[in-house]
Parts: structure tokens; C-alpha cells; sequence
């Protein structure tokens, strides 16, 4: 049963090419979203009650245990809620005559090639086939992010592709090197097997396995959206179609994530304490959350913002997993999930601005509220959740994180956090100021109508000097099925907020143990 999820998202690649009807095609892309669901479901279950589970097929290849349980249940729960948004979406794209019938095909395709490349690195138990699904994840997402095939959005394709690439290409050095630090101990058919590596940690070659993880976490780490190497994802995120910007935050940047933990976990055991890893995990993490903070105070593109945010919680879950404590693993876990499930709600709920609104820019947005009234509310909403606002999710697990800092004996890492993350709250309420309470001088097409009706003369001179603009913007939502999804995430945050299942408790407790080896 669980080997059908490797087999599900290639079954949809393989139908998209020979399917021409776009309606079949959006639903065969739901139904078989839902029945991965259903697969990922089967094997947490199977990981809950057994510690983990391992097929004897193509080698032992097929490996998950309660890390990868965690991340794959992230990847197929926002690809099943992306493919059910992208149908209102990509209607509505077509509609307005931005895309052709011939692009829902390509998306798709490229789409669940994306999908299948991240389950494919998340159930392998082999850090050389890792790589190699990690490096396929930006083959395949690189032509979602030109997908418009407009300027802006070819210069972000190539600059993710090269970026991205060139940092894959540092982790594969640091794939060899892992590979050369175990080469006396492990033999060769096993070399690269996680398992083996992580339970023969101390016998490994030592200062071969630091070099080795440096390099790792600057590769890996360039795909993760560290900084500094993280300037591809600000231009990536807000060119590709909204649905795909919620898988590269909400999804890709935690698959990137994993492999760097799993390298955590050999090398900590190898040293036998943190101080090495941990200050690299938390200089990279510190970095990633003051440049989210710089840029979010300044940004004037609301998926920008987005992006830089996603920057400064992959900043947090490096501190958190570099502190290397029991709680501080188990917060930067439940942080991972929290953070993939709000933004991954505020980049759809993105989409439905840009498409109502034909602007990205923070100052052009205004009135959404009575424009877009369940969007707005749930984007509204969102940003309070992603800035760390309790009841929400986010809250929780950025509280579990700082208790964790200060327990472990870091005041003044704590300190700059809860100044670097009071900042970023004062950027993302400045947005939400200009967005939901500034006044809009722009006149909705039917106000235009009426006053053009009562003094041509004197309106027509406005709009020639840019006093009055003309608008499009009609109140109504874009994607009713798009609205049910946005309605679902912020019912998950707000319920993960206040209360959290016993099974995903275990889930994470079972992964902090593998994670930290006790």
C-alpha cells in the first residue's frame, strides 16, 4: 500500500500529456491528491504503531520512519489542497486569457512531477537518491516559476535554476564527503544508507564528517531559502502561479530542511555534543530571521513579503534544531507544520488578490475586505497568524522555540529573536494598516459610471491628472472552490493553536527521539 504513493503523482504526469479535456484533468488531479492523502495516512499509521516503515523491495530503498512521516504528510496534505485551489485558479487564468488550454496541461504535468521528486526524497533510505530527488524538485519547479513566460517571470526561473543548482551542487560535494568519512567503516552497498550512516556515527571518519556537513547545510541549506544564500526565493515565490508559490514555501523548503536534519543527526553523534553543528544551524538561522526583518519593513509587494517571512521561519526552525535540546527539536518540528500550513493559506488566498486586483504592489490593495470579504478576512487573519499572533498555531510553536532558547541557556539569542521577530510584526502590521484601513482614492467601475453621468467634464480632467483611476475591482470572490480550501487551513491553524492530537504528539515525540538518538 505504501510503495502507490511513488506510483500516484506519475500516474497524473503520464494522464496529463494524453488527456486534452482540462475539466477530466482537474478532476483526476483532485481524486488522485485525495487518495495520496489516503497512502500517507496508511503509512503514518503503519510508522505510529511500528517505529517505521521499510518494504524489502529495490534494495530496503523505500524508508520512512516519524521525521519523514512528518514532512510527507506536509508534502501531500498542501499538494491535495494546492491541486483542489489550482481549479478555480487556472479557470480564471484562462478565462482572462493569461494562459491557453495547452498550459493547464504543462502544469500539471510539472506540477506532479514536483510532487513526486519531493515524496520520492522524503521515502528514500539513501542520502545519494535524496540528492538526487532534491535536485529533480528544481528541474521540475523550475518551469512552474517561468510558467507565465513573461519577463519578470523567465529572470526568476533562471535565477532560481542557477542559484538553486549551483547549491545542490555544493551539497552533492557534501554528499561525497559523507560518503569518504564512513568508507573504513560501513561497507560499500550500504554507504550512502542513512541508517547505517546514523547507527555507526561514532566510528565515522571526524573532521572529514565536519567538512562534510558544511557543505551540506550551504547546499542544502541555498534550496532551503537560508541566508544568505536564499535570493533566489523572494523572486521565485512571487512570480510562479499562486498554487505553486504555496508548494515551494509551504513544502519544498521543508523537504530541503530534512535532508539538512538528517546530516544533523550523524554528526552530533559523531561529536558527541552540539557545539560545532549547533553553531552553524543557529548563525544561519539568526542571519535568515534579521534579512527577513530588514526586507519585511520595506517591502511594497505583498508576495514578497510572503517570501521574505517564509525566509525568517526557516531562520527559526534552524535555531530551533541547532539548539539540539529535546524541547527545542520537538518546537522546531511542530513549527514546520504550523509555518506550512498558514503560508501556504496566505499565498493562495494571494492568488485570489492578484487575480481580482491584476497588482501585486501593497498600496494599490485597498477596500479588500468589502471586494474579497472571505479572502480578505482569511488574509487578514493570516498575516496576524504568521506573525506569531496567538490563538493561531504559529504562535505556539514561536513560544515552544523561545522557551527552549532561554532553557538551554542562550538569554541573549533569545533576546535578539524577540526583537528581530517584534520587528518583523511591526512590518507585517504596517501592511496590514496600508491593505485593510487606508482609503482608497480609486473609483469602482459603477462609481465611475454614475459621477462620469453627472459631470463628464470635471472627471475626465481628474483622471488626466491621476486624481481618479479607473477600476475594475467588483466585490465577489474569483475561486469558490479556492475558498473552502482558504476556510480549511485557517480552521486547522486556528484548532492547532489551542489543541493538539494525541497521534501528531507522538508522531513528534517519535521523531525528536530519532532526530536527537535517545
Amino acid at each position: 500500500m505504501g510503495l502507490i504513493i511513488w506510483f500516484l503523482p506519475l500516474t497524473l504526469v503520464f494522464l496529463s500529456r494524453v488527456i486534452s479535456n482540462r475539466n477530466t484533468l482537474h478532476l483526476i488531479s483532485a481524486s488522485i491528491s485525495g487518495l495520496m492523502l489516503l497512502a500517507a495516512g496508511f503509512i503514518t499509521n503503519a510508522v505510529i504503531n511500528n517505529g517505521v516503515l521499510n518494504y524489502n523491495v529495490f534494495g530496503g530503498l523505500f524508508y520512512v520512519d516519524s521525521v519523514s512521516a512528518i514532512v510527507l504528510d506536509i508534502v501531500i496534505l498542501i499538494g491535495l489542497l494546492a491541486s483542489i485551489y489550482s481549479i478555480g485558479y487556472l479557470e480564471h487564468e484562462l478565462a482572462e486569457g493569461k494562459i491557453t488550454p495547452k498550459k493547464i496541461k504543462l502544469y500539471y504535468t510539472f506540477m506532479y512531477s514536483f510532487m513526486f521528486a519531493m515524496i520520492l526524497a522524503l521515502t528514500v533510505n539513501n542520502m545519494g537518491i535524496l540528492w538526487i530527488a532534491i535536485e529533480a524538485t528544481t528541474l521540475a519547479s523550475t518551469f512552474l516559476v517561468g510558467f507565465y513566460g513573461d519577463k519578470h517571470a523567465v529572470e526568476a526561473a533562471w535565477k532560481y535554476v542557477i542559484i538553486c543548482s549551483v547549491g545542490i551542487a555544493i551539497a552533492l560535494m557534501g554528499i561525497i564527503f559523507l560518503h569518504l568519512s564512513s568508507v573504513d567503516v560501513i561497507e560499500i552497498a550500504s554507504a550512502l544508507n542513512w541508517h547505517a550512516l546514523l547507527e555507526n556515527a561514532r566510528d565515522l571518519d571526524t573532521p572529514i564528517l565536519r567538512l562534510s556537513f558544511i557543505f551540506i547545510v550551504i547546499g542544502f541549506g541555498t534550496k532551503a531559502g537560508l541566508a544568505p544564500m536564499h535570493t533566489w526565493l523572494p523572486d521565485a515565490h512571487s512570480q510562479a502561479p499562486s498554487p505553486i508559490s504555496a508548494l515551494l514555501s509551504g513544502v519544498l523548503l521543508n523537504s530541503a530542511m530534512y535532508a539538512i536534519l538528517r546530516t544533523l543527526s550523524i554528526v552530533n553523534k559523531n561529536l558527541m555534543d552540539n557545539a560545532f553543528a549547533g553553531r552553524i544551524m543557529v548563525g544561519f538561522g539568526l542571519l535568515s530571521v534579521l534579512t527577513a526583518a530588514i526586507f519585511i519593513l520595506t517591502q511594497k509587494d505583498y508576495k514578497r513579503l510572503l517570501a521574505y517571512s517564509s525566509i525568517e521561519h526557516m531562520g527559526i526552525i534552524a535555531i530551533a534544531m541547532g539548539l539540539f535540546t529535546p524541547l527545542s527539536v520537538f518546537a522546531g518540528l511542530f513549527h514546520m507544520i504550523n509555518h506550512s500550513m498558514t503560508k501556504s493559506m496566505l499565498f493562495m488566498a494571494s492568488g485570489s488578490i492578484l487575480q481580482k486586483y491584476g497588482t501585486r504592489e501593497i498600496s494599490k490593495i485597498k477596500g479588500l475586505l468589502t471586494t474579497l470579504p472571505l479572502t480578505g478576512t482569511v488574509f487578514l487573519l493570516g498575516l496576524f497568524a504568521i506573525s506569531g499572533t496567538p490563538p493561531f498555531s504559529v504562535f505556539a510553536s514561536e513560544l515552544s522555540v523561545l522557551t527552549s532558547v532561554f532553557k538551554a541557556g542562550s538569554p541573549w539569542l533569545g533576546a535578539a529573536l524577540i526583537v528581530l521577530l517584534a520587528l518583523i510584526f511591526a512590518g507585517i502590521a504596517v501592511t496590514l494598516f496600508k491593505i485593510f484601513y487606508q482609503q482608497s482614492k480609486d473609483l469602482p467601475q459603477k462609481d465611475f459610471a454614475a459621477k462620469l453621468e453627472h459631470n463628464e467634464q470635471k472627471l475626465m480632467s481628474e483622471v488626466m491628472r491621476g486624481e481618479t483611476k479607473i477600476t475594475d475591482v467588483m466585490r465577489g470572490e474569483t475561486n469558490k472552490s479556492g475558498a473552502v480550501v482558504l476556510i480549511l487551513l485557517l480552521v486547522l491553524i486556528t484548532l492547532m493553536g489551542l489543541y493538539m492530537p494525541v497521534g501528531l504528539s507522538d508522531l513528534i515525540v517519535n521523531a525528536q527521539k530519532i532526530i536527537i538518538g535517545s
